[in-house]
């Protein structure tokens, strides 16, 4: 860490600057009542209440079962709050292995007392804020110390009060002091800077209260005598300069970070109160983008529109994360198509609102820690991805405030009914202040590391991680259109805020930048940087992976999504540019899923709507975050400097009652008791084509039971379904002889005839499909 973070005023108080007041100070009266999560926190807290902190740096110190949870921080150091003493140590080894930088876990010394009673009671949290923590170990007597953890800085801070100083050595033998070699036996230095060399290298050592008598050994060293008054141990690194850069400002300490805000117009300045002030442009998109549709794309729009409307069902919520993704078109002059929408949203919203009424989820009020947790969770960290152990709360609840933004901003008296139940979701990932008893600030932000956490309370609070962050800025997004629905300005500037340092934090540590010439990129290996994307960033490490995919595609749209309006300030163009050559291959694969292209062409579009709309006619699902017309909508409103068109004519499939006849002469029959279909008969059974996204559905109108395909390819064709959905889409494609083939979207393999005249969609290419004429009927 640059040591210039070393460079702050005299001592500071530990405190949040309240610039902006709670959104809400009431007791959450949920749904579920209240539960109480199966590891609360242990004595860490013994002189607090809740709520507490359940997703920064230093949580591996309270979490339970043990609380002696490796951390990472504070920065530059990793650190353990263990009973006979505080651990830290600096990393000396970083490694990329093809896949990830990975930062090996070191612990160099450990910080004590001769008078340490070590147990699990002796040492305590005494105050923390949004960046910091406090630690006091305490005897009987009055004995210990505290230790102030403040990130960036390159010292650490041990404030003494009448207990005899015990410095342990935790990486290797300490081989010499001053100097002087210290060998098997001991050596005896008085002063007030020493210079401690082992095997993690050389730290400094200041006294700050006067000149002390110390002993040293091989693996400790012990005060003479007991000592009132701070010290302070930094790392030494190889450059010269660095030992009088840290003894100039050795005797100045942070105990905290004071965080303020300031917003003028559009730009907010965020300071810590040391040195640092940081700029953001705020956002300045919220619900719609600040273009219409291009009309080239109206007609597409409104057909995809139209027949996704009609195919709404109500999403029971079985978790908070696959729950709160349905599209709103508000935009397109159909209005009669809005009170559609809303009924199946406020639909879905009713399970959460009627107890029991969920398939076993329910919103509940978890008090040890204090938040809003899927209350079966509380007990089980297996269940909802941990969201009752805190993980993911900022993904989950993104996802529900905005879709609960969107009925508030249409339906005032569901509003009105269900604002408290709502804010409260809010306060649990967006709350402002220390004011408001029930929740911490700002839940899974680090300020420091300048982006969230993912992760929560589970395996003792131990490693950091963050995969999406696409939808960490959706959680900071729907927490935007909540305050704007709310109209509270100081909260619409506050998610403001944490929408502008999400995107900076995701533009700084997920998007990768191949060619870069910035010497102040967190990754300098070139061979990470070749990789384009990281898919999760960790504390220790940061790579390419995930922890449930292994596909590029993957890897980069999860940054991606959900696509809002307001993302247009995320898809940075000199990453996209570098993402399209990355993921091209598999874009092109038909075994990769298309909702994961989808979000990649609606990214692209703020590069090349043109060709982004190009691909996109060649994909049939569009996963939980959008839909078709979602898409055609989006790519519709891009910047497009170019001014070309953006949206051209598809082959439509034909539209209408058709018997079918194949190559050979015989039609196409299928019924109740036989419903594969099979080109065996001189008439042929009615199928009705119609409509669907990407292609188009056949009904066996007979017996009202839908064509699906295997994906597999493994049986034939068969009236067999009574609803149409991805098995049953096909794409019916004229030729320039005027008969017509199919494509089997489900695996996008063209309609053959086997020996018995069975359809089976196993066509690899054009030149293998059956051809069929389409008889009106």
């Amino acid at each position: 860490m640059a040591l210039l973070l070393c460079l702050w005023a005299a001592s500071l108080v530990s405190l949040v600057t309240a610039a902006i007041g709670p959104i809400d100070t009431s007791k959450p009266s949920m749904p579920g009542g209240t539960v109480v999560n199966a590891a609360p926190p242990g004595p860490f807290f013994q002189d607090f209440a809740p709520p507490f902190p359940t997703t920064g740096w230093w949580v591996g110190f309270a979490a339970s079962p043990s609380q002696n949870s490796i951390v990472a921080g504070p920065y530059p150091y990793m650190s353990a709050a263990l009973d006979n003493g505080f651990q830290f140590g600096i990393s000396n080894t970083r490694n990329f292995d093809g896949t990830s930088i990975i930062q090996t876990t070191q612990m160099d010394w450990s910080a004590s007392y001769v008078q340490n009673p070590n147990t699990h009671t002796s040492h305590k949290a005494t105050g923390w804020d949004t960046q910091s923590v406090t630690i006091k170990y305490f005897a009987s007597s009055g004995a210990g110390f505290t230790t102030y953890l403040v990130p960036g800085s390159p010292y650490m801070t041990l404030n003494y009060n009448a207990a005899t100083i015990l410095l342990t050595s935790l990486n290797g033998n300490i081989i010499s002091v001053n100097g002087t070699s210290v060998g098997t036996g001991s050596v005896s230095v008085q002063g007030t800077k020493f210079l401690i060399t082992n095997s993690a290298g050389t730290y400094v050592l200041y006294s700050l209260g006067g000149s002390i008598k110390l002993t040293v050994t091989s693996s400790t060293i012990t005060g003479a005598s007991s000592f009132t008054g701070v010290i302070r141990l930094a790392r030494v690194t190889s450059d010269s300069t660095s030992q009088g850069i840290l003894d100039q400002y050795s005797a100045n300490y942070p105990t905290g970070v004071a965080l303020d805000y300031t917003f003028s117009g559009n730009n907010a300045t965020m300071s810590f109160t040391w040195t640092w002030q940081l700029s953001y442009a705020l956002p300045t998109i919220t619900w719609q983008p600040p273009r219409a549709p291009q009309a080239s794309c109206t007609s597409q729009i409104i057909q995809a529109l139209e027949y996704e409307v009609a195919h709404l069902t109500v999403a029971v919520p079985g978790d908070f994360y696959y729950w709160g993704r349905l599209l709103i078109a508000d935009s397109m002059g159909r209005q009669d198509l809005i009170p559609a929408v809303l009924n199946v949203l406020q639909q879905s919203y009713a399970y959460w609102l009627t107890p029991g009424q969920s398939a076993g989820t329910y919103a509940a009020y978890e008090s040890a820690w204090g938040g809003v947790v899927d209350g079966p969770g509380a007990t089980n960290a297996n269940i909802d991805f941990g969201n009752g152990y805190y993980n993911d709360h900022h993904f989950h609840y993104g996802y529900f405030l905005h879709g609960a933004a969107v009925i508030a901003k249409y339906n005032t008296t569901w509003w009105n009914a269900n604002k408290q139940f709502v804010t409260t979701f809010a306060r649990d990932i967006g709350n402002p202040s220390t004011a408001d008893p029930y929740f911490t600030v700002a839940r899974c932000r680090d300020w420091f590391a300048g982006h969230s956490w993912a992760s929560g309370i589970a395996n003792g609070g131990g490693t950091r991680d963050q995969e999406s962050s696409g939808e960490a800025i959706n959680g900071y997004y729907g927490l935007l259109l909540f305050a704007e629905v709310l109209g509270n300005q100081d909260v619409i500037n506050w998610a403001k805020l944490l929408w502008a340092t999400e995107v900076a934090g995701s533009q700084s540590y997920w998007h990768l930048y191949p060619n870069t010439t910035d010497t102040d990129t967190p990754y300098p290996e070139a061979g990470l940087r070749a990789l384009t994307t990281i898919g999760n960033v960790e504390d220790y490490q940061a790579g390419a992976w995930l922890f449930w995919g292994a596909q590029r595609s993957e890897i980069a749209a999860i940054q991606i999504l959900p696509i809002t309006p307001a993302n247009e300030g995320l898809y940075d163009a000199a990453w996209l540019n570098a993402v399209w050559p990355y993921v091209t291959q598999e874009l092109n694969d038909p075994t990769v899923g298309d909702e994961w292209k989808a979000v990649i062409y609606m990214a692209y579009g703020e590069i090349n709507p043109q060709t982004a709309f190009s691909h996109s006619t060649n994909i049939t699902a569009w996963g939980g975050t959008t839909s078709q017309a979602y898409l055609i909508y989006h790519l519709a409103t891009r910047a497009n400097p170019s001014g070309a068109t953006i949206c051209t004519a598809t082959t439509a499939n034909p539209v209408g009652n058709f018997t079918i006849r194949a190559s050979t002469g015989k039609y196409v029959t299928s019924s109740a008791a036989a419903p594969q279909l099979v080109a065996n008969a001189a008439s042929g059974t009615p199928f009705s084509f119609t409509y669907m996204p990407g292609g188009g559905s056949i009904l066996n109108t007979a017996i009202t039971q839908y064509v699906t395909a295997d994906p597999n390819a493994a049986v034939p064709l068969a009236a067999a379904r009574t609803v149409a959905q991805a098995y049953e889409n096909f794409k019916v494609l004229q030729q320039s002889d005027g008969t017509y083939v199919i494509l089997a979207l489900v695996n996008n393999q063209y309609i053959t005839l086997d020996s018995t005249g069975e359809l089976v969609n196993n066509g690899a290419s054009l030149g293998a499909a059956a051809k069929f004429t389409l008889v009106a009927h």
